[in-house]
């Protein structure tokens, strides 16, 4: 882990607008999840489509997993806190998602994969995001990448922060994806009691922070356990996160499309003509039956 010297100097920190609870839900073959980004937000959290977080050490909340299921037109990462999960898809690609790592599929112009734990008790945690695709990229070839733990840059800051950067950069780290068009920044930040982060965020991004264990403070507002936390913009130039007790977090954020948004399940384009033309070329057989 690398040990970074001085913090980031963040003149005005983002507030919390609002605080969203998840809704506990199921998707795939009956997998328990909480959904804590979802249609209602997809507007004002652009270019983000969606955030469900899961966790259960019951093999009966995971154990059927996800089987065969198509997408088109965006982007799916899967951050797994603990468990191990194999991919499979129509592209041809499969890989293993284990502890700490993270699978990064752009389903573009459209993919069937499937998700299937191998593992038949312990603890399966972790989160599933989706990231929007501006209308020039929607219909560009799927392409898949497994990243282990270990690829995953890490650094410390004086302040008594723990950062994992997934996507973006951070206090100088350069994460392990870096997407053009939307530029988002996934960290994952563990903080000890008494600890505290702070980091830039471009002016020009929405911006979130999902709590998975503790509770932290963002500019005097408390944010607890299982909560999301939307960033208020108003051209502050990053977020300070504090915490009494020790708490992890992943902040999110990302520069908006501006496009219209049209979702009908796993596909998301700009009208409803393209969604119509995406579930016939799904149901015709455009996309390849998973090898």
């Amino acid at each position: 882990m690398k040990r970074i010297n001085s913090i980031e100097m963040v003149e005005t920190t983002r507030s919390v607008e609002q605080i969203v609870q998840g809704v506990l839900t199921s998707d795939g073959a009956g997998v328990k999840l909480t959904r804590v980004l979802g249609q209602p937000l997809q507007r004002r959290l652009d270019p983000f489509l969606m955030l469900d977080a899961f966790g259960s050490d019951d093999p009966k909340d995971y154990i059927a997993g996800f089987p065969d299921h198509p997408h088109r037109g965006f982007e799916t990462v899967t951050y797994m806190l603990a468990g191990r999960m194999r991919h499979r898809d129509s592209a041809g690609h499969e890989g293993l998602l284990q502890s700490g790592g993270v699978q990064w599929m752009m389903a573009g112009q459209g993919v069937i994969h499937s998700e299937i734990p191998e593992q038949q008790d312990g603890v399966m945690e972790g989160f599933q995001l989706w990231l929007n695709l501006p209308a020039r990229s929607k219909m560009t070839p799927a392409w898949y990448r497994d990243i282990s733990s270990e690829q995953i840059p890490e650094f410390a800051t004086p302040d008594g922060a723990k950062v994992r950067v997934i996507a973006g950069e951070s206090h100088g780290v350069a994460g392990a994806m870096q997407r053009e068009g939307t530029e988002p920044l996934y960290l994952d930040i563990e903080l000890a009691a008494g600890s505290s982060f702070a980091g830039k965020i471009p002016t020009t991004h929405n911006a979130f922070v999902f709590i998975y264990r503790g509770a932290v403070s963002i500019d005097g507002r408390e944010v607890s356990e299982g909560r999301m936390g939307i960033l208020s913009g108003g051209g502050a130039d990053g977020v300070r996160v504090i915490a009494d007790g020790a708490a992890r977090l992943i902040l999110i954020a990302g520069k908006p499309i501006g496009e219209p948004i049209v979702q009908y399940g796993p596909f998301v384009m700009n009208t409803k003509e393209e969604i119509f033309q995406a579930i016939n070329d799904f149901r015709e057989g455009h996309f390849a039956e998973t090898h």
